[in-house]
Order: structure tokens, then C-alpha cells, then sequence
């Protein structure tokens, strides 16, 4: 289902708060870091690998976010090329929000042809979650692995989550309602404050069609067709997509691993980014790529 944002509270009750979203790079020429564009889709690009050595990763955001959902420590994972992209309407990037999985699929093959990616490993949260099965199920030849973090089969959204993301007048309720189930018990209240914030600078439209395509997305009866390696990532205490439905996930996909990330809800990433990053980099390390 639909999520958020993000930030990590200082331990004195008077420090800043680092804020995520606010990417502060270490150099405007360091090579390694590039912010470029294609078909009007704006992605973060960390070259971290040896091309044509180990398996590129995209990593597709949830439904309302940005690239920067992405926590830094999976954004710059070490030893390998990794792109994160904002998705249509999104972020920087171009044109409209969508209101369905086919049609952010689509966008996202026409961006990976745009960028030369034949094939990569595809780490997709929630609504990106369900974008990265689609192209699986669609076109098993792009994709190498899967990563699906705080994902399900189904991604049902209330009905009330949806009446109040539709109108401008009670968009604020929506996005209040969103970061009420998103975060763990554990997580520190200046994060979820935060991400409401980030949140409510969403277009409401953008956020309303992300929720229409959630809601009308469904591949329960498909998973036994996903034969590339599966990491069902989920936070212990996701409200949003429960640990039954990461367990459906991957008992459905055959050659599934599923791990729960203590201490962390829907936003699981940006509540524990080194678990998360580790996972991932093994995960991919272990995908054959010749």
C-alpha cells in the first residue's frame, strides 16, 4: 500500500535534524555521483561498480515519493551502479502522475531503454514493490532479481484512504492517516513529524492516482511465474503491508527469501537503512551476472 518520507533524530533534545531529503554530496565533481535525466524522468545515479562486472540496480520508490525515500546507505550502496529514478509526476521529474501499475511499468521500461539498462536487479517498495513484479511478470528479461520491501500480491487501499486522498479539502487527513500506520511504535516521533511534512508536499493528485493503482493491483494468482531470485524484505510491526502479507509473497515466488526487520514498520528503509542496505548488497551480490 501507499507510504512516505523520512528524517533520523540526533539523541539532544536541541540538534538539528538531519534531514534526508536535503542530499548533501561530497563533491559537485565527484564522478562517482551524477543527477542526470532521460524522457523527462530526473534519477540519482551512484557508480559504485565495475560495469559489466556486477548487476546494475534501480530502486523504485512507493506511491507520493521520490528517489530520496531512498535512504543514502542503500542509494550509494558499495560495489555497484545503482539508479533511482522519481517516477513520472514525481520529484523532478516530468509529466503526470499515473493511475495504474501497467502504465508505471510501461514508463519505467521506456526510462530503461532511455538509459541503455537491458536488465537490472529491480528493489521496488510498496507501490514500487508492485511495479518491479509487474515488469518481472511482463518482461522477465529485464529483470535479474527482485527486492520487495514492505510489498504484498495485493495492495488494497481503504476505502476512506481513498475518499480523502480525492479531494484537496481532506488530502491533509489522508497524508495524517498514511504516517499514523507507517512507522514503527520504536521509531522516534521527529521522523514521522517529518514525514508528514514531506508527504503533504505531494500533489494530491499524484498521490491519489499512486493510491487508484495500489488499490486495482493484484498478481495473487501470478507468483508462481516470477522465477527470478525474490528478498521479501518487512518491518516487524508494518501496519500497511503485515508480515502475512511478506509471507504470501514469499512462500508464492519460488525461489523467495523472506527477512523481518525488527524495530521497523512500513517505512522499514528509512527506519533501519543499514539492515536494509545490507540485506540488499548481499541479496545482489549473490545474483550470477556475467
Amino acid at each position: 500500500m501507499p507510504q512516505t518520507a523520512f528524517a533520523v533524530a540526533s539523541s539532544t533534545p536541541d540538534a538539528p535534524v538531519f534531514d534526508p531529503f536535503i542530499v548533501e554530496f561530497p563533491s559537485t565533481s565527484d564522478p562517482s555521483l551524477a543527477m542526470p535525466n532521460a524522457i523527462e524522468i530526473y534519477y540519482h545515479l551512484h557508480l559504485g561498480g565495475s560495469e559489466g562486472l556486477t548487476p546494475p540496480v534501480v530502486l523504485i520508490h512507493g506511491a507520493g515519493g521520490t528517489h530520496l525515500y531512498w535512504p543514502s546507505e542503500v542509494r550509494r550502496l558499495p560495489g555497484y551502479h545503482v539508479y533511482a529514478p522519481d517516477l513520472p509526476g514525481h520529484g523532478k521529474s516530468g509529466g503526470r502522475g499515473m493511475q495504474s501499475i501497467g502504465a508505471y511499468t510501461q514508463a519505467l521500461i521506456n526510462w530503461l531503454d532511455a538509459v541503455d539498462l537491458h536488465s537490472a536487479v529491480l528493489i521496488g517498495h510498496s507501490m514500487g514493490s508492485a511495479i518491479a513484479l509487474a515488469l518481472a511478470l511482463e518482461h522477465p528479461g529485464r529483470v535479474l532479481g527482485l527486492g520487495l520491501v514492505g510489498a504484498g500480491a495485493r495492495l488494497r487501499v481503504a476505502p476512506e484512504l481513498l475518499e480523502q486522498a480525492s479531494n484537496q479539502t481532506t488530502f491533509l487527513n489522508a497524508v495524517s492517516t498514511v504516517i499514523s500506520r507507517s512507522f514503527s511504535p520504536h521509531t522516534p516521533a521527529r521522523l514521522s513529524d517529518l514525514a508528514a511534512r514531506r508527504m503533504a508536499e505531494t500533489r494530491s493528485s499524484v498521490l491519489y492516482g499512486d493510491f487508484l493503482a495500489c488499490n486495482d493491483f493484484d498478481v495473487r494468482d501470478r507468483l508462481a511465474e516470477i522465477h527470478q531470485p525474490a528478498l521479501v524484505l518487512c518491518g516487524a510491526d508494518d501496519q500497511m503491508t503485515p508480515v502475512r502479507h511478506a509471507q504470501f509473497l514469499a512462500s508464492g515466488i519460488p525461489h523467495a527469501v523472506l527477512k523481518l526487520i525488527p524495530d521497523a514498520g512500513h517505512m522499514v528503509m528509512l527506519e533501519q537503512p543499514q539492515a536494509i542496505a545490507i540485506a540488499i548488497g548481499e541479496f545482489v551480490g549473490a545474483i550470477p551476472y556475467y
